[in-house]
C-alpha cells in the first residue's frame, strides 16, 4: 500500500498505475483526464503511468456547465440552493401541500404549532407527508400576540422535534397583522438567550431590523406587505436599506402575491423571500409553487448580472450614423 494526494484527499491504495487507481475509484479511464505530480499524464499511456509513495493527482470529468448550484445562501451555518422558503397553511389538503413543495422546490418550509387531536390521534398529520429528515421544518409563532405566547410554543416546538432555528412573529393586531416590535425584540432577546436561532418577521425598518440583529436574530424578515393581502412589496427603498445595513441574512417574509413580486424581492438583493397564500390560494397551487420557484431564480439572475442604470430621456440602441 502506498499514500497518494486525489483531488486534495489522501488516499491509501495497492494500485501500481494510475490506470488502476482509476478503476479502484470506479471510473472509467476513457472518461478522464489526469494529472500526476504537476504534469498532464496522457490517456493512452495512463496503463504504463506508474505510482510511487506520495504522489498527488488531480482527476476531472466533464460536468453540466453553469454556476447556479454554487449560488448559495447560508443561515446559522446551514447552507440551502433554494431561496424561496414555502407555508403551509391554507391547502386544501396535505397531498396539495407536498406536491406545491415539490414544485416549489423549496427546502424549508414554515410549521405552525398547535394542540394535537386528542379526539383523533391517529388522523394524518403533515410529517407523514413531508418528511422533516429532507426538508428542513422552520417552526413559527403564527397566531402570538405576546412575547411570552411566542417563547411558549417555540420551547414546546424545540421539545417536540428538537429545533433551534425557528421563525419568530408576534403579531400587534388582528386586523393588520403588523408585528409588534417591542413584543419582538423581547422575544428575541430572550430566544436567542436560551440558544434558539430565531429568523424573525419584522417591519420594514432598518433601524428595527438592525436592533433584531443585535438582540441574536440570525436572519430578518421585512414584510413586504400585510399578511396574506398579496398587494407585493410597497416600500422598495427601506427592504433595499435593510439589505444593505445587515450582516445577516434578509428575507422578504409576507405580502407576496405572484411571481413578479418575488422577483422583484430578489431584484433587491434579498438572500430570499417567504409566502404561503400566494401559492395555496392559487387556483392552480402546483402551477403556482413553479412559476414562484422560476421567479425567485429569475430574480435572482437579474440581481448578479446588474442591471442597467435607468435614464430620464431615451438612449437609442442602434447608432443613428449611417442611417439610410
Amino acid at each position: 500500500m502506498i499514500a497518494l494526494t486525489v483531488n486534495g484527499e489522501s488516499r491509501r491504495t495497492s494500485a501500481t498505475t494510475i490506470a488502476e487507481l482509476v478503476r479502484e475509484l470506479d471510473l472509467a479511464p476513457e472518461k478522464v483526464a489526469v494529472e500526476h505530480n504537476g504534469t498532464i499524464a496522457p490517456r493512452s499511456e495512463l496503463g504504463s503511468h506508474a505510482l510511487s509513495e506520495g504522489d498527488t493527482l488531480e482527476i476531472v470529468h466533464f460536468v453540466g456547465g453553469g454556476q447556479g448550484d454554487d449560488d448559495t445562501w447560508s443561515v446559522a451555518g446551514r447552507t440551502f440552493k433554494s431561496r424561496l422558503i414555502v407555508g403551509t397553511g391554507k391547502y386544501k389538503d396535505f397531498e396539495q401541500n407536498a406536491a406545491a413543495l415539490e414544485a416549489s422546490g423549496a427546502e424549508i418550509v414554515t410549521v405552525a404549532v398547535r394542540r394535537v387531536n386528542v379526539s383523533d390521534p391517529k388522523a394524518p398529520m403533515l410529517t407523514d407527508y413531508i418528511d422533516p429528515k429532507k426538508i428542513t421544518y422552520l417552526p413559527n409563532t403564527a397566531g402570538c400576540f405576546t412575547a411570552d405566547d411566542a417563547i411558549r410554543t417555540l420551547r414546546l416546538a424545540r421539545e417536540a422535534g428538537g429545533w433551534d432555528l425557528v421563525k419568530l412573529e408576534v403579531l400587534g393586531e388582528a386586523r393588520t397583522l403588523y408585528p409588534d416590535m417591542r413584543e419582538t425584540l423581547t422575544a428575541t432577546e430572550t430566544l436567542a438567550k436560551e440558544g434558539f436561532l430565531p429568523m424573525v418577521y419584522c417591519v420594514d425598518d432598518p433601524i428595527a431590523a438592525k436592533q433584531l440583529e443585535d438582540a441574536g436574530a440570525v436572519a430578518v424578515m421585512p414584510l413586504g406587505a400585510p399578511i396574506g393581502s398579496g398587494l407585493g412589496i410597497q416600500n422598495r427603498v427601506t427592504i433595499r436599506l435593510i439589505k444593505e445595513g445587515a450582516s445577516v441574512p434578509v428575507l422578504v417574509d409576507a405580502g407576496v402575491g405572484t411571481a413578479s413580486d418575488a422577483a422583484v424581492a430578489m431584484e433587491l438583493g434579498c438572500d430570499g423571500v417567504l409566502m404561503n397564500t400566494a401559492i395555496a390560494e392559487a387556483k392552480d397551487p402546483i402551477r403556482m409553487a413553479r412559476a414562484m420557484k422560476l421567479a425567485v431564480e429569475a430574480g435572482r439572475d437579474a440581481y448578479l448580472s446588474g442591471r442597467m442604470a435607468t435614464r430620464k430621456y431615451a438612449d437609442p440602441s442602434s447608432p443613428l450614423a449611417g442611417l439610410i
